[in-house]
Order: structure tokens, then C-alpha cells, then sequence
């Protein structure tokens, strides 16, 4: 991934089949199976790939036990099929990108006893429904066992557990793996490229006038058809094509905070199906860490959301509830924030009833949008979006849909315990050999090469970040900035932000070597990771 080529290719090329605005799990997605279908696409995105809601989930690949809840209760078929869609894609991603998904156990504490067979019997149910791509059997477990796996887990009142299964994965580098696989299907994508205007002729929307954020220049992208998929922006995008356009959306947002490891065991995560409000809270081992959240409140749309005091307050609070520990707000390693594009229903009472399914329209003006949905349905709502556009922008393709089979990138000659290798034959420290090997897969080797180019020092101490990592991200991830690369390409900045702080200098010196940034140039950097490390990211 070169983001110069891109930008070449960008100016250069007369027309495009499709241009897709956004490049989240979506955006970079439909760049993916449209051009590995044959067709030309290019995709422009205004910040960092996954910069918005794709980096900002719980990390977790699930059909959506809550989901599955309120289709039984209310007989809900739309709540039904998403949470079967999301079993099945749940099993393609754990195929087809096995270095950035894992399974992982999940244990629902039950402190009454009339909870044991509803909470029991609704995740047989789960299970039932994942058929073939199902990664484990739900069972009951006694109290003394939850106990042993979650020892900090409040005794008084608890009466059993159940266990089961879902699929965890990195979800920044996941966009990240499309993006390259998209570039490695004959797809030009390239983010930092925001979209300022829609070129129309005769009514008809043909391409966007874009903005390279970066230098400031600015070129028509001229497409036979164009695809809106900015998530939560999609609104904003549609208004450019129809003033007059009605709001499809709703947002919510969700927080997450991060605390040290030792408040989460290292293999299995927690499931709280209905907190006294009704909401589900979660907390994971997520990178030798404790990950913890989410609430689902309605919000109001913005670049970068900032976590609410009192979301902070809410989320300790029911920590405290669930567990023999005393965790204060300075235990907090990291805190972010991300909105959810909710398909819009004027009679929903509260934004956790709004439907997650996927939606796509298309205007007066044609401009295609698709919005709503989740991330573990990404691909599907990709083979949607094609198929809809190769009808609305009358094109033919090569192939047909393959995105099902098709490995992502890093995935394709992946070992599980080809970490042993970076430690027996490349000498690296346990630690880091496992996460370059499950955060690159067989694209570790490259990574590998740079070190042994630039020397193997860490970024910074405790993590096992290298500094050969921003440099491979700079030169083959299409990292533009400082903050990028903490952010997104590593997960520092969402583990630890003091970290991230300490890391900023020495990321910007590699970046500025490798990028040829002058002085004014590393002190907007500077300014830009540091509002985003102290305040929303």
C-alpha cells in the first residue's frame, strides 16, 4: 500500500466503474468484493482508514445474544436474520483472517435462580443458529467454577454461570488487511482524501471533487457510479447529492474504557446480559489488558465523540457492582468513544431498539448510500451494495461475489505457531513475536525486514511495539500521520495513553525521516496526536 501510487493513479485515471466515499469495514469492504468481481474502483476517505467507527467497537465478532433476545420476545424477523447473518460471517472471518480473529470464551454470571434455564436456553438457541460455523457449545457451569475463571466475580448472591463463545479480532488492523486486499484486487483507495462535492451531469451524480488533506490539493474523480458509505456521516454525504434529502439515521454512542490486565483473566471475557437499565456490558482481555464497556446512549454526530463523565462514572459503577475490586477513575489506562449509525424509525423509543440491519438507498440523483448495520456483517453488507450498484449503474462484472473465500491480507501462508519462529530464528522477545505475528500474519517477515534494518528497540517500555513498525507503517500501510499510527496501526494510543504520550517524540522522528517532513510540518503533528491523546481520539 502506497499512498503516492494511489494519489497518482487518483488524478490520473479518466473514470472509474464506482468511487466509494469511506473507508471503514464498509467502504473498504465494497473496494474489495467490487474489485475482485473485476470492476475499477476507487475510494476516497477524509481521514485515517477506520479512523471513525470501525476502530472504536467492543472488538468482538458476534451474531448479537441482545439481538437475539429482542427478536424471540417481540418475534422480530429483521432482529432475527441479523443475528443469523452475523453467526455466519462471524465463521468467514474467523477463516479468512485468522491472525486478527480469535475464539474466545465468554462466561454470564447468574445471580438468581430463574436466570439459569432463560439465559441457558437462549444461548443453546445462539448456538442452534450457527449450525455448521457455530465455535463451541454453551454450558452451564457451577458457581464454584465461575469463581475459579473470574475469582475478582462478586460471590455473594451467585448462583451459576453459562459459557459460551464468540469471535474477538483486532478491528483497526482488520480495515487495514481489506484496504491492502482491495489494493491487491486492482482497487485504488487512499485516505487523508476527503470528498469536498459531488459532480453531477444532468442531474445525475458522476464523480466528487476531492481534497488531499495533506498537501491541500484538489482533482474531480469521475466514476459511473458512487457509493456513500461514511457510517454515521452518510447523511451529510447524501445532503451534498439532494439538499432537501429527509435523515435516514439515528447515532448512539458507545464508550469503552481500558484498565490494567490484572482486572480481567487472560483467556475469557465477561457477559452481563441486562444491567438495571437494560443495557449489556462486557469486559475483556483485549491486549494484555482489561477492555470494558459499551453504554448505547443517543448522541450527537462529530468527528471524534468524547467519552462523557458520567458514561466514565456508569461504566465504574457497574464494575463495582459485578466485582470484589475497588477500581477508581485512575485505574483507567485508556477511555474512547464511537458512534453507531442506527437505521432511523420515528417510533423507536430509545436508540437500543433501533434495528442494526443494513440499509441501502438510492437517491433522486443516484447516488447509492448504504449505512446502518455492524461490523461482523461487514462483508455482507459489501456483497449487497454491489450487487444493488452493478443494477442502479448499469455494469457488468467479470465474477460474481468471492469475497466468502477470499483470504485477507497476511492471512495466506499464516502458521499459528509461527510466533516460536520469530523468537527460535529471528531472537525476538516472546512477547513481541506474538504480537507481530498476530497482528501481521505472514506479513510479520516484512516487518521483521525493517528491524533488522533499523535495529529491534521497543517504542516504548511494557508494550511490544517496535520502533520498525512505524517505519513499515509509513512506508507500506499508508500512515500520513503521527496519530495514525498510534491509533490505528498499533493500538497504543487505545491501551494506554500515557504510553502513547511517551511514544508521540520517537514516532514523529521515524515518521519525518521516512516521510521527509520539515519542522512545521513535525509540529503539526505534534499538535494533532496530542489533541487527540488528551482528548477525544
Amino acid at each position: 500500500m502506497n499512498r503516492e501510487a494511489s494519489l497518482s493513479r487518483l488524478r490520473q485515471e479518466h473514470r472509474f466503474d464506482l468511487l466509494v466515499i469511506g473507508g471503514g469495514a464498509t467502504g473498504c469492504g465494497i473496494a474489495l468484493d467490487a474489485a475482485s468481481r473485476g470492476l475499477s474502483v476507487a475510494l476516497v476517505e477524509q481521514n485515517d482508514f477506520s479512523e471513525g467507527t470501525s476502530s472504536r467497537s467492543t472488538k468482538l465478532l458476534h451474531g448479537g445474544v441482545r439481538y437475539l433476545e429482542m427478536a424471540v420476545k417481540h418475534f422480530d424477523r429483521v432482529q432475527y436474520n441479523l443475528v443469523k447473518d452475523g453467526l455466519r460471517e462471524r465463521g468467514l472471518l474467523l477463516k479468512n483472517a485468522p491472525h486478527l480473529t480469535n475464539r474466545l470464551p465468554l462466561v454470564t454470571p447468574l445471580y438468581s435462580w430463574w436466570q439459569i434455564p432463560y439465559v441457558f436456553a437462549g444461548l443453546k438457541f445462539y448456538d442452534l443458529l450457527a449450525g455448521q460455523a457455530g465455535i463451541g457449545r454453551s454450558r452451564l457451569i457451577s458457581r464454584k467454577k465461575a469463581l475459579s475463571l473470574f475469582p475478582m466475580l462478586k460471590a455473594e448472591g451467585l448462583k451459576a454461570g453459562v459459557l459460551y463463545y464468540d469471535g474477538q479480532f483486532n478491528d483497526a488492523r482488520m480495515v487495514n488487511a481489506l484496504a491492502a486486499t482491495a489494493i491487491g484486487h486492482g482497487a485504488v483507495l487512499a485516505n487523508h482524501v476527503a470528498a469536498t462535492a459531488l459532480l453531477k451531469e444532468r442531474g445525475t451524480v458522476v464523480g466528487a471533487q476531492v481534497q488531499d488533506k495533506l498537501d491541500g490539493t484538489s482533482w474531480p474523480i469521475r466514476a459511473r457510479g458512487v457509493i456513500n458509505a461514511t457510517g454515521p456521516f452518510a447523511d451529510s454525504i447524501r445532503r451534498m447529492a439532494d439538499p432537501a434529502a429527509a435523515p435516514l439515521l439515528k447515532v448512539s454512542s458507545g464508550i469503552h474504557i481500558v484498565l490494567d490486565g490484572r482486572f480481567a483473566p487472560p483467556d475469557t471475557g465477561l457477559m452481563i446480559p441486562e444491567t438495571d437499565d437494560g443495557r449489556v456490558l462486557f469486559v475483556l482481555p483485549w491486549e494484555g489488558h482489561a477492555l470494558i464497556g459499551t453504554t448505547d446512549e443517543p448522541a450527537e454526530l462529530t468527528e471524534h465523540p468524547r467519552a462523557e463523565a458520567e458514561e466514565i462514572t456508569y461504566l465504574l459503577r457497574h464494575v463495582r457492582r459485578y466485582f470484589d475490586l475497588q477500581v477508581e477513575e485512575s485505574d483507567i489506562k485508556s477511555v474512547w468513544s464511537g458512534l453507531r449509525p442506527l437505521v432511523f424509525d420515528p417510533e423507536a423509543a430509545d436508540t437500543a431498539q433501533l434495528a442494526r440491519d443494513h440499509f441501502i438507498q438510492v437517491g433522486p440523483t443516484r447516488l447509492l448510500s448504504v449505512t446502518g448495520g455492524k461490523w461482523t456483517t461487514y462483508r455482507e453488507m459489501a456483497r449487497d451494495t454491489v450487487d444493488h450498484a452493478l443494477l442502479t449503474f448499469e455494469l457488468t462484472a467479470p465474477h460474481s461475489c468471492r469475497t466468502a473465500t477470499i483470504p485477507l491480507a497476511g492471512a495466506e501462508g499464516y502458521v499459528d505457531d509461527s510466533d516460536r519462529t520469530l523468537v527460535s530464528r529471528h531472537g525476538f522477545a516472546a512477547d513481541v513475536a506474538r504480537h507481530l505475528h498476530r497482528a501481521y500474519g505472514s506479513l510479520a517477515r516484512a516487518v521483521v525486514a525493517v528491524a533488522e534494518e533499523i535495529g529491534r528497540n521497543r517504542l516504548v517500555e511494557g508494550h511490544p511495539y517496535l520502533e520498525a513498525e512505524v517505519v513499515y507503517a509509513a512506508r507500506h500501510e499508508m500512515a500520513g500521520r503521527a496519530i495514525d499510527v498510534l491509533a490505528r496501526r498499533l493500538p497504543l494510543a487505545l491501551l494506554d495513553r500515557e504510553a502513547a504520550l511517551a511514544a508521540l517524540p520517537r514516532v514523529i522522528a521515524l515518521m519525518a525521516g521516512e516521510l521527509g517532513w520539515d519542522v512545521p510540518r513535525q509540529t503539526e503533528e505534534r499538535r494533532i496526536a496530542l489533541l487527540r491523546l488528551t482528548g477525544a481520539l
